[in-house]
C-alpha cells in the first residue's frame, strides 16, 4: 500500500493538532493534556509516512500553518491567565509545543530546499533576509514590504557554537535559542542592537552587524505598548553607551544568572533592565522564569551559576505583553543546530542519570590558567581556545574557562559523528534523521564509550 500523501494524511494530522489547540477547556489539567497530546503527535510524526516530493511541494503552506498555530497559541496566553490555567504543567507544555513545532517546520524547510548545505567557509545569511520562506511573518504585521524594526523590539537568536546549545538548555526548559538583545533606533533612523556578550559585556552594535554574526535562527518580539518599548530601547541604549565613556564603568557579563544585582548583566537581564528603566520600575519580566533544577550541580558551579531561578532567553516566548512578529531561520544550517541540541540534551541527561562530570587534564588546566594570555599559548592550546571562545573576559573564572573548553571538546566529536550519519540518511531516504532516532544513536555512543565521553567521566 503506498504511503499517504500530505493532502490526505499530513493535513489531517495538522487538522487534529489545530483542533486540540483550540478546544475550550475549564481546567489547567485538561489544557496541559491537550498540549501534551499536540507534542506527542508532532514528536512522533515521521516523514517516512508521507510522500517526500509531495511534502516538499506543500512545505511553504505547512510551515506557515505551523507558525500561525504557534502565534495563535501565544495570543491565547492572556486568556489562559484570566482563567487561571497557566499552571507549571501548562507553561512547560507550551514551551514543549513551541519547540517541537519549530523542529517540524525546520525539517519541512530542509526538505523543500533539497537539504542544501552551506558551502565550505561560508556563514549563514544575515538574520531576517533570504528566500525559501526563511522569514515567517505574523499576519498582523505582514505588509508585503521589508520587515521594519522598532525601538524596544526584542530579538531572540541562536548561533552555531556548542556553548549556544548549552545555554539554550541550562535550565528546566529545552530551548532552541541562546541569546537575547533589544533594538534601539535613533533620530536618524539608524538601528542598533543593545546586548550583553560573554566576551565583551554590555555593548551597542549596529543592528546589521549583530544580525550578520553567524546566526542560524532569530525571532522578533514586539511589546504591545509602543511608547513603553521606545523608552526601554532609548534608556538602555544611553545606559550602555555611558558605560563605554571615559567616565563610565564597563558592564561585564554576569555568569551568576542572578536577577537581583545589575552591576553586571547577562543578555536577558539587560533586556529586563531596559523595560524596568522604561517603566520606571513598574514593569518586570519574565512572567514565567526559567528554573535551574539540575541535581548534578558540578557543571553549574563550574560555570558560575549562583541561582535556581533566572530569566532564560526563551522566556520571552511566553510573555503575554509581547507579540511574536516574525521568525527567521537558515534552513541550510538548521539540521546542524538540531543535532547540537540533541547532543547537549544527552550530555546533560548523562550528567544527571549517570553522574558524569567533567574531568580536567593538564592541557585543560593550562588553558584555564593562562586563558587571558592566549597569545603565549602553544599552537594546539591556541586552537583549543579559539574554537570555543574568541576572547576571555576579565571576570571569567578559571573553572569556567576550563568547563567551556571541555564542553566543546566533548560535544564536537559526538556532533560530527551524528552529522555523518545524518548525511548518510539523507542520501538513502531524502529525509533527515528523526529525533527519536538521534536520541537512540546517542545512547549507543555512550554505551560504546562505556560512560566515558570526551572529558565526561563517571564519579
Amino acid at each position: 500500500m503506498p504511503p499517504p500523501l500530505p493532502s490526505q494524511s499530513f493535513m489531517d494530522d495538522l487538522d487534529a493538532i489545530e483542533v486540540l489547540a483550540f478546544t475550550p477547556v475549564r481546567r489547567a489539567s485538561d489544557l496541559a493534556n491537550n498540549l501534551n497530546e499536540i507534542y506527542r503527535r508532532a514528536a512522533n510524526a515521521k516523514f517516512t509516512n508521507y510522500d517526500v516530493a509531495a511534502v516538499a511541494k506543500a512545505a511553504p503552506e505547512l510551515m506557515y500553518r505551523l507558525f500561525d498555530l504557534r502565534v495563535a497559541l501565544r495570543e491565547r496566553i492572556p486568556e489562559f491567565e484570566q482563567k487561571k490555567l497557566m499552571s507549571v504543567e501548562v507553561t512547560q507544555a507550551l514551551r514543549d509545543v513551541f519547540r517541537v513545532l519549530r523542529y517540524v517546520s525546520d525539517m519541512l524547510g530542509e526538505i523543500a530546499i533539497g537539504h542544501e548545505r552551506l558551502p565550505h567557509g561560508e556563514g549563514p545569511r544575515r538574520g531576517f533576509t533570504g528566500f525559501d520562506f526563511n522569514t515567517l511573518i505574523n499576519a498582523k504585521y505582514y505588509t508585503g514590504e521589508k520587515l521594519a524594526f522598532r525601538s524596544g523590539d526584542v530579538v531572540l537568536v541562536r548561533g552555531r557554537a556548542h556553548n549556544s546549545a548549552a545555554i539554550a538548555r541550562i535550565g528546566d526548559v529545552d530551548s532552541q535559542f541562546s541569546h537575547l538583545g533589544i533594538i534601539y533606533m535613533d533620530d536618524k533612523g539608524d538601528h542598533f542592537m543593545v546586548e550583553s556578550l560573554i566576551e565583551d559585556g554590555a555593548v551597542v552594535t549596529p543592528l546589521g552587524e549583530a544580525l550578520d554574526h553567524g546566526l542560524v535562527r532569530a525571532a522578533l518580539y514586539r511589546h504591545k505598548d509602543e511608547v513603553l518599548a521606545a523608552r526601554a530601547g532609548e534608556r538602555i541604549y544611553n545606559y550602555v553607551k555611558r558605560s563605554h565613556t571615559s567616565s563610565g564603568k564597563r558592564i561585564l557579563y554576569d555568569f551568576t544568572m542572578r536577577l537581583d544585582d545589575t552591576s553586571n548583566l547577562f543578555c536577558s537581564k539587560l533586556v529586563r533592565l531596559a523595560y524596568d528603566k522604561g517603566s520606571d520600575g513598574a514593569y518586570k519580566i519574565p512572567t514565567y522564569p526559567t528554573r535551574i533544577a539540575m541535581k548534578n550541580r558540578d557543571f553549574l558551579e563550574r560555570i558560575g551559576v549562583a541561582t535556581d531561578k533566572t530569566f532564560g532567553p526563551c522566556d520571552i516566548d511566553l510573555e503575554p505583553d509581547f507579540d511574536l512578529v516574525a521568525e527567521w531561520q537558515d534552513y541550510r544550517e538548521t539540521s546542524n543546530i538540531r543535532l547540537q541540541d540533541f547532543t547537549m540534551d544527552k550530555i546533560f541527561e548523562w550528567m544527571e542519570k549517570h553522574n558524569l562530570r567533567f574531568t580536567e587534564t593538564p592541557v585543560i588546566k593550562l588553558v584555564a590558567v593562562l586563558g587571558r594570555f592566549s597569545s603565549y599559548f602553544s599552537g594546539s592550546a591556541k586552537q583549543l581556545m579559539a574554537s570555543v571562545l574568541p576572547r576571555v573576559p576579565p571576570n571569567m573564572r578559571r573553572k569556567t574557562i576550563a568547563t567551556v573548553a571541555m564542553l566543546h571538546r566533548t560535544a564536537e566529536p559526538v556532533y560530527q559523528e551524528l552529522q555523518e550519519r545524518e548525511i548518510q540518511r539523507i542520501v538513502q531516504t531524502g529525509l533527515p534523521m528523526h529525533g527519536l532516532e538521534i536520541l537512540d544513536y546517542l545512547e549507543t555512543i555512550r554505551e560504546r564509550e562505556n560512560n566515558r565521553i570526551g572529558y565526561l567521566q563517571p564519579h
